[in-house]
């Protein structure tokens, strides 16, 4: 029987060590990932409004919208740096991208409304019904709107995400900082982040598509074809 423990605990023994290892293994690849996404995208992001170079078109990445259809503080800042940038001929046209996958659920019209408000010509608003996530966002921006060159305004918890996966598809790409205030639940959406990099970066080494592609839109027409 004591040979029978110790046979036990030696097997036990191992395969903590195995598991120890495993969870060393993980926690390296999850910090080596962050870093490459922070590194790749480090040189591509901008705080002043001077050193943004001239784009096609600004992409606004969706956030979250209230039920009385309002805007959170994330999604309107970043509406209102994209529409500033628009004001400052850093852009010609802007793509709101969000989830628009419910009749009861849509950021995008809900930042068209208020971008129309600001004076900017429906022309050059185009919506992305489908940008349920920022690599679909950015994916559909590039082989669905065939966008040349794009500004992309998000907070800076999110731009090294954003520009790296731009850059790994192929994207003339840059990101502004829409960080125009202090946050409700920063740390959270902070620590989020080492994540969904790791998701990003699992979803450019598998060459992930989008749910939904669709006809290409010609950014060079009427931004109104795009809106339902």
């Amino acid at each position: 029987m004591s040979m029978f423990i110790k046979k036990t605990k030696v097997i036990i023994k191992k395969k903590g060590k195995i598991f120890f290892a495993l969870v060393c293994v993980f926690l390296i690849m999850i910090i080596w990932i962050n870093y490459t996404v922070r590194t790749e995208s480090s040189g591509f992001i901008y705080h002043d409004i001077n050193d943004v170079k001239n784009s096609q078109v600004v992409l606004i990445l969706g956030a979250a919208v209230k039920p009385n259809k309002e805007m959170s503080d994330v999604f309107r800042d970043r509406v209102d740096t994209a529409i500033e940038l628009y004001n400052r001929k850093k852009a010609s046209k802007i793509i709101v991208s969000g989830d628009h996958g419910k009749k009861y659920y849509d950021e995008v019209n809900v930042a068209k409304k208020y971008i129309l408000e600001k004076g900017v010509s429906p022309d050059d608003i185009f919506l992305d019904h489908a940008g349920f996530d920022t690599y679909d966002s950015i994916y559909r921006a590039k082989y669905i709107f065939e966008a040349a060159s794009i500004i992309v305004v998000t907070q800076d918890f999110h731009l090294p995400r954003a520009i790296f996966i731009g850059r790994r598809l192929g994207h003339n790409i840059q990101g502004f900082s829409a960080d125009l205030h202090n946050y409700s639940g920063i740390i959270l959406m902070q620590n989020r982040e080492i994540f969904a990099n790791v998701k990003a970066y699992l979803d450019i080494l598998l060459n992930e598509k989008p749910e939904f592609l669709g006809q290409k839109i010609n950014l060079n027409g009427s931004g109104v074809n795009t809106w339902d």
